[in-house]
């Protein structure tokens, strides 16, 4: 299954792509292809127990724009 907060943009509202790009809804930026493949649990991950951003966010219950992956995990 593919995680619902992923989605695939062909602009960032300023600037066309030549292809779409994945993009991270809870964190409301742009992901690399690698992290879009944990989000599509490609290559044995699933996005549910692999996806810091993905536990966060249903943690919390809540959308956390702007979320920092840096602060202690």
């Amino acid at each position: 299954m593919v995680c619902p907060h992923l989605d695939y943009r062909d602009s960032d509202g300023e600037q066309a792509f030549d292809h779409e790009r994945p993009y991270c809804e809870i964190q409301a930026a742009f992901v690399s292809p690698m992290e879009a493949d944990l989000c599509r649990d490609r290559h044995d991950f699933h996005h549910e127990t692999h996806c810091a951003v993905y536990q966060r966010h249903h943690a919390a219950d809540q959308l956390v724009p702007g979320l920092n992956l840096e602060d202690g995990d």
